[in-house]
Formats: structure tokens, C-alpha cells, sequence
């Protein structure tokens, strides 16, 4: 190891001075390598074991490090879905001295997935409606917390799976710019249709594989987060005029953002000079709703569609266990140790990887009322839970530590800053990005 080594990190872990640091990522040893899938990236990537968790190693210029570094860790205080900063380390060598890239070090997102590794079987038309949504819903949130892309696309991004939907994180920062004073007009416009131009290669190029399955319309799906994402943003920014006598209307539109799991922290209303019409506008808009709720009842700390989802069931516990007087609070305390806690502790520990607890919560449900609805009667929880186990859960991967594929080294020549980039002579292969 190089003695000149530079490490930079968020949380002290010397563990990181035991890691080849001295040997380039794409000749790691195995014993090193965790075996997670990735997505395609411009830099070699690799999952790595440190202790008892996992990080993802990423080799760029020092300067590119510090920087994206640093735009993440902004992100993360402003509560945007995205990847943890771990580290940076510089002054990389091998042992004959010659100098080797720094790197970016994050840490693993636990049970999140790149949308290759989604398409096992052929990625279905419905699975890409679904990440394209969540893809939409995560460029809302970064444009509205002022933060300009640059590199919009599926591969840059990472999906949990949240109730039936999929949330999505971002994974590359790399190109992107925080601005205190917010986005133009023209500035989202444009990460939109980046947005729409990889999107639409990403899925050619899994067509043209024969990796997706018959149906999925690269154009069509590209094109609908343009629309997804214009619907949300008219809906979380939009003004609204109505007549005075219909103020309910303020109340409509609060209800309305709820349900999208977004809170208003500010709301401007005016009066015309009259007093006649009404305008409001929502000015600070923060996501999580439910999931908020959720915490505070019972301290799950769940995605937004899965805390949603759990709410309902809670709700229904209330209204079969009422209880005149009981405190919210305590009747949540029930649900969570009468309801939800009993299903996970059934689940054998060998399967806990396989599903975050809500998520199994979330299915075993979903379960239970296919099997009411195939049976004609009323199925017993503890039924409905091995009877998941049995046939649904012991057929699905791990997606904590997602065994296959091994991690590659697959670089993807977009959107990357002016000489970060060296291409060889001789390489003939042509970009999608060129046929767009």
C-alpha cells in the first residue's frame, strides 16, 4: 500500500486500510468482491465487504470524487433519495509506484436493485411503467429541492421495491448542480429530455437483446415520463384560482398532495382586489407523508407506498379492535405487535434477505386476499403467511445481497464531462445515443 494514501470519510471505520487499495478495481480479488449486480456506468464499479455491511467503490479523477462527494452529502441534508457518501481516497499506487485513479466510496443501498438486474426473465411492459414513474417522481423531488441532473436515466439510478410500485434513488451525481435560488424553466426542461433520450436507448438496447419481454415500447415508455413528470409538477407547483365562496377548495387541494405523499410546509393565498377570487400556489413542498405518519405511530421507517400501505391495515385494525378512548398511539402499538411483527418473525431466517419486513408485509396481504378471493373464505393470517412462504417467497432472489450476476466492470461512454473520457482508435461500436 502506498504510503502517500488520502482518506476522506463520513464515519470512522478503519476497516478501509485493510482494502488492495493498491491494485486497480478491475483486479481486485474475489475474496474482496461482493457479489451484487450493477448497473452500466462510465467508471469501473465495484461492491466490496467491509465488515459487516457492503460499499460500492467507484474509480474517477480526484477532482470528479471530491466533488460528487460533496454534492451528496448536500443531498442528503435536504432529504432527496440518493446513494450515501462513504469516502474518498486519493493518492492510490501500486507497488512499482505508478499512480492509479482515486475513488468514491458509498455505501450499498440495501434491497435496491439497477434496472438490469430487473429483466432476468424479460423485463415486462408494466415493470417499465412502473421504474419510469418512480423515475419521474424522483426527478420532481430533485428539480423542486433545486437540483439540476445532467444525466437523467435509468442506469443512474437505483429502485426499491415499495408496495407494488418502485421508489427510486439516485446513484450518480456526478453531472449534476444544486442551485440555492431553484431551476429554470429551461433547466428542467432540458433534464427532462435527457431524460427521455436515454430512457428510450436504455430500452432499445434490452429489446435489441432479446432481454425484454414482447410488448414493451422503448418510445412509448420514454415518452411517458415526460408526462408523469408534468403532471406531478403542475400538481405540486401549480396556482389555483377559485371563487371565495368555495375556500373548501384549499382544503381539496391539501387532501390532493397528501394522497401523492407530498406535505405543503408553506401555502400563498390571495385575494383579488374584490375579494372575490382566490389564488393559491403550494410553496414548499416536502414528500414523505405517509411515511412520516407511519414513523411517528410505530417507528417503521418504510417507503412512502409501502407506508401507505401499512396505514390502510392499521386503519382496518382500528376499526375491528375499537376501542373507545384509546389513543392512536396505542392502538398502532397493538397493530405493530399483534399484526405486523408476528408475520415478520415467521419468516424463516434463512428467507429474511430475500424481501425488506414491509415489503413482506405488504405481499403476505396482497397474498391473503388472492387466496380469499380463489377459496370463497375467509383465510386465517398465519394460513396466508405460510402459504407464502411456501409458494411465493422461496422462489424470489435475495435482493439484500443479490448473489448473480457477479459484478463487471461495463463502462458507458454518456453525458460525461469534457476529458473524462478516453476512447480507444480502433473502437468501431456504435453509441445508441448517435441513432436518437
Amino acid at each position: 500500500m502506498s504510503s502517500s494514501l488520502d482518506i476522506t470519510a463520513a464515519t470512522v471505520e478503519p476497516a478501509l486500510l485493510d482494502l488492495p487499495w493498491h491494485l486497480p478495481l478491475e483486479d481486485w480479488p474475489s475474496e474482496n468482491i461482493a457479489a451484487l449486480p450493477k448497473g452500466l456506468s462510465r467508471h469501473t464499479v465495484r461492491f466490496a465487504h467491509l465488515n459487516d455491511h457492503v460499499i460500492a467503490i467507484k474509480e474517477t479523477l480526484p477532482e470528479l470524487a471530491k466533488r460528487e462527494y460533496e454534492m451528496l452529502k448536500q443531498l442528503l441534508k435536504l432529504d432527496v433519495p440518493c446513494v450515501e457518501p462513504f469516502a474518498i481516497i486519493n493518492g492510490r499506487a501500486t507497488e512499482d509506484g505508478e499512480e492509479l485513479l482515486s475513488v468514491l466510496v458509498t455505501r450499498h443501498l440495501k434491497f435496491s436493485l439497477p434496472y438490469r438486474a430487473m429483466w432476468s426473465q424479460g423485463l415486462r411492459p408494466e415493470t417499465a411503467t412502473r421504474l419510469v414513474d418512480a423515475l419521474a417522481v424522483l426527478l420532481v423531488r430533485l428539480h423542486i429541492a433545486g437540483f439540476f441532473w445532467g444525466d437523467v436515466s435509468l442506469s443512474n439510478t437505483l429502485f426499491r421495491r415499495d408496495a407494488g410500485a418502485f421508489a427510486a434513488y439516485l446513484v450518480d451525481a456526478e453531472t449534476g448542480h444544486l442551485y440555492d435560488s431553484g431551476l429554470s424553466n429551461g433547466q428542467r426542461e432540458n433534464d427532462l429530455e435527457i431524460a427521455r433520450v436515454n430512457i428510450a436507448g436504455e430500452l432499445m438496447d434490452l429489446i435489441a437483446s432479446g432481454n425484454a419481454a414482447p410488448g414493451v415500447d422503448a418510445v412509448a415508455t420514454s415518452e411517458r415520463i415526460v408526462a408523469k413528470y408534468r403532471e406531478l409538477w403542475a400538481e405540486l407547483t401549480g396556482i389555483e384560482t377559485f371563487e371565495a365562496a368555495d375556500r373548501w377548495k384549499i382544503n381539496r387541494r391539501v387532501d390532493r398532495l397528501n394522497e401523492l405523499g407530498f406535505d405543503i410546509e408553506e401555502l400563498a393565498i390571495k385575494t383579488d382586489a374584490t375579494g372575490t377570487k382566490v389564488k393559491i400556489q403550494p410553496k414548499v413542498v416536502d414528500a414523505g407523508h405517509h411515511a412520516r405518519r407511519l414513523i411517528r405511530l410505530t417507528g417503521l421507517d418504510v417507503e412512502e407506498n409501502q407506508a401507505r400501505r401499512l396505514l390502510n391495515d392499521l386503519d382496518q385494525y382500528r376499526m375491528e379492535h375499537p376501542r373507545a378512548g384509546a389513543d392512536e398511539e396505542v392502538l398502532a402499538h397493538e397493530w405493530l405487535s399483534r399484526s405486523f411483527e408476528p408475520v415478520v418473525l415467521a419468516i424463516p431466517k434463512h428467507l429474511l434477505g430475500r424481501l425488506e419486513p414491509a415489503e413482506i408485509y405488504h405481499q403476505v396481504l396482497e397474498h391473503r386476499w388472492y387466496m380469499m378471493e380463489n377459496q370463497k373464505r375467509e383465510v386465517p393470517v398465519a394460513e396466508a403467511v405460510q402459504s407464502y412462504i411456501d409458494n411465493v417467497l422461496v422462489n424470489r432472489r435475495d435482493e439484500e445481497a443479490y448473489l448473480s450476476p457477479m459484478t463487471e466492470a461495463i463502462t458507458l461512454p454518456n453525458a460525461v464531462p469534457s476529458g473524462t473520457i478516453v476512447v480507444a482508435e480502433d473502437d468501431d461500436e456504435i453509441d445508441w445515443r448517435d441513432l436518437v
